[in-house]
């Protein structure tokens, strides 16, 4: 498991265990069974960023505390200069950038989404709220359900993201996407 979700995982046991809230009630009030919910805090499985944000509700603090340990701080507006958003690899091969982790009380979540080639398919996920794609580079295919739809620059997908999905990159070229999120 890759570095920055171990430290994901610790900071949602510390908070967890801080506030005194059973692993179970968080596995319930995330839709995951406790087997599950205990493979994402021990950091043995990728916990689906739809998964990070129920569970940054659950515990009451903003996904950006989970991310990077530390609150968003902004009211008015927030600027992200180019190759300063906060990141992470969810694995090897997908990684996404917060365009937006320091602006307070979001109401949706901009990312830069980069997908290397080869990198293997990620389990399909669900999540609440809505999601935009643009692709800015290479070709992304995004799979929802069992139907996948190729994308190329320029292109774009907004749909429902309580339908399976996932994304990934087509052939021997680097994808870059953004993607919004609202929950």
């Amino acid at each position: 498991m890759l570095p920055q979700i171990k430290q994901i995982a610790d900071r949602i046991r510390e908070l967890r265990e801080i506030l005194e809230i059973p692993a179970e009630q968080i596995a319930r009030d995330i839709g995951v069974d406790d087997k599950t919910y205990a493979a994402y805090e021990n950091a043995e499985d990728d916990i689906p960023i739809g998964k990070l944000y129920l569970i940054a509700a659950t515990l009451g603090v903003d996904p950006t505390v989970l991310l990077v340990g530390d609150a968003p701080r902004m009211v008015d507006y927030t600027i992200v200069r180019g190759g300063e958003g906060i990141g992470m690899e969810r694995y090897e091969g997908y990684k996404f950038v917060s365009l937006a982790y320091n602006y307070i009380n979001r109401d949706m979540e901009p990312m830069l989404v980069t997908l290397e080639p080869g990198s293997e398919h990620a389990e399909l996920v669900t999540h609440e709220g809505q999601e935009f794609n643009y692709v800015i580079e290479g070709t992304v295919a995004v799979t929802l359900r069992d139907k996948e739809h190729i994308l190329n620059a320029g292109d774009s997908i907004y749909f429902n993201p309580q339908i399976p999905h996932r994304q990934h990159a087509v052939g021997d070229k680097t994808a870059k996407f953004i993607t919004i999120i609202n929950e």
